[in-house]
């Protein structure tokens, strides 16, 4: 019943006119940077985290929510008529998609994307709502020290579960550890990196990072591609999907569904992961795996309904632990901590309209996003045909605006131009920027529960050994890193 009070709790916080204009807002803003390629909802999130401070903390996260599971739902529409993934997670839907679209059943392509996603959205929050009490309450047993080894085997499985090298990945958050701690120490009161600039005595704030480290060095890099688009001009009709297609396509959304789970709550998974893992596992259990990438609706249902359910587990680590589990995860981190409200299991005592609202709202969000896909499927095919080269320029002076508005400070401009540099850079060296914003974020949190557990401890670091739960993650840590350098060792031994 306690479940039942809660999410009645949520909903009454999630009906409210002013929530319910932020969600819409949101899912809008989602489907429409989902359908436009080379935007996407990391740029988007980090684009208006600015304006979130002037709103309550509720509102805010709705917004942000919406924004990032929409951007899943608007990433099949580009990828079905375009052949042109919106979102990373949504590549996946290429491959069979575009071929049904050029098979004359656009329609049905999209209604099954929209229907896996509105079923798989709905499961995860469901999900949320049902582990993250439970999730909760086995964090308040933790302390200082099981909070550092947790965040530890956060960065380490972000940075070895990224694209890329492996110490290209761990080199990154070091740089987003030094980063994080640019400014004066709490403790003693003294600067440290600072370089006699007094503006970084504050230290290096999360929205010149996250803005120039995504934004203008995500526009910067998309200037570079080409904008070959084929768009499907086609008229599209029969969007309802046969008894036929919805046979096929209902054990892959329930596999998918499983998959995006498991994969959401992983530190460095999250959606674009769990839609390949599912589409391979598609093709395995196919009775004929030769129909994949030549229009099978499984290739459709199966990735969708795997990107959205990652969407939205990945809110429990985030919520329940204050662990994100990607960069998107992490700048909603930020937008929380700004807000005065420090994530973790205490939110929901804290802060249940805060946790239960936020759930209620995912529900509510999934639904306007069916109600705005497929009616306005005409509208999106027009928005394709849009030149990337149009958009930059507008994106980039709202970057400029909400990064001045935060402090009235135009050093932070300069800052946030300097980041952008660096962001572009570490793209042309093919290293992922996610784990440094991870590193960023966790940084200072890790250095406050080291600093706390060794004084609980008198100075003795084997508290991080000695504590069952601590050893636990810390032996998950060395798991997770040999599984990954093991390979690598062994390759360069055999050459």
């Amino acid at each position: 019943m306690d479940i039942l009070d809660h999410l009645m709790l949520g909903f009454s916080v999630a009906f409210s006119l002013e929530n319910l204009a932020y969600c819409f807002i949101g899912v809008l803003l989602g489907t429409l940077v989902g359908v436009l390629p080379g935007v996407g909802p990391l740029v988007t999130i980090a684009m208006l985290l600015p304006i979130t401070f002037a709103l309550p903390a509720v509102p805010a996260l709705i917004m942000l929510a919406g924004i990032y599971y929409g951007a899943q739902y608007g990433g099949s529409t580009t990828s079905i008529l375009v052949n042109l993934p919106g979102e990373t997670a949504s590549a996946v839907t290429c491959f069979d998609g575009y071929q049904m679209a050029r098979q004359g059943r656009a329609g049905p392509a999209l209604a099954i994307a929209a229907i896996a996603s509105f079923f798989a959205g709905c499961v995860g929050v469901l999900l949320i709502a049902l582990a993250g009490p439970l999730l909760g309450e086995w964090a308040l047993l933790f302390g200082a020290a099981e909070y550092f080894s947790l965040m530890l085997m956060g960065l380490v499985a972000s940075a070895v579960l990224t694209q890329g090298d492996v110490v290209k990945g761990l080199a990154m958050v070091v740089l987003g550890l030094l980063i994080g701690i640019v400014g004066t120490d709490v403790n003693s009161g003294l600067a440290r990196y600072t370089f006699g600039v007094p503006e970084l005595s504050d230290g290096v704030g999360f929205t010149v990072l996250a803005v120039g480290l995504f934004a203008v060095a995500e526009i910067a890099a998309n200037l570079e591609r080409k904008e070959a688009r084929e768009v499907y001009t086609s008229k599209i009709t029969g969007l309802m999907p046969s008894g036929r297609d919805l046979k096929d396509s209902s054990w892959p959304v329930v596999r998918g569904t499983a998959v995006g789970a498991i994969f959401g709550v992983l530190p460095g998974a999250g959606p674009a992961l769990s839609s390949f893992a599912t589409y391979m596992l598609e093709k395995k259990v196919a009775k004929d795996p030769s129909r994949f990438g030549k229009g099978a609706i499984e290739g459709v249902a199966a990735p969708e309904a795997a990107n959205n359910a990652a969407a939205q587990t990945s809110f429990i680590p985030m919520l329940t632990l204050g662990i994100p589990t990607s960069a998107t995860m992490a700048i909603m981190l930020g937008a929380l901590t700004m807000q005065g409200i420090e994530p973790g299991p205490q939110v929901m005592i804290s802060k249940p309209e805060l946790f239960w609202g936020v759930i209620a709202s995912m529900w509510i969000g999934n639904l306007l996003l069916v109600i705005l896909n497929l009616p306005l499927v005409g509208v999106w095919v027009k928005l394709l045909r849009v030149p990337y080269r149009w958009l930059f320029p507008s994106i980039i002076m709202f970057c400029c605006i909400g990064i001045f508005s935060v402090n009235n400070n135009p050093v932070d401009v300069y800052l946030c131009a300097m980041v952008g540099v660096l962001g572009y850079i570490l793209v042309k060296l093919e290293c992922e920027p996610a784990p440094l914003i991870l590193g960023y974020v966790l940084g200072p949190l890790m250095e406050e529960y080291l600093r706390r557990a060794l004084l609980i401890s008198r100075g003795d670091p084997s508290v991080f050994f000695t504590r069952p739960i601590s050893l636990a993650f810390m032996i998950a840590t060395v798991f997770v890193l040999a599984v990954m350098i093991a390979p690598a060792v062994r390759g360069k031994r055999e050459a």
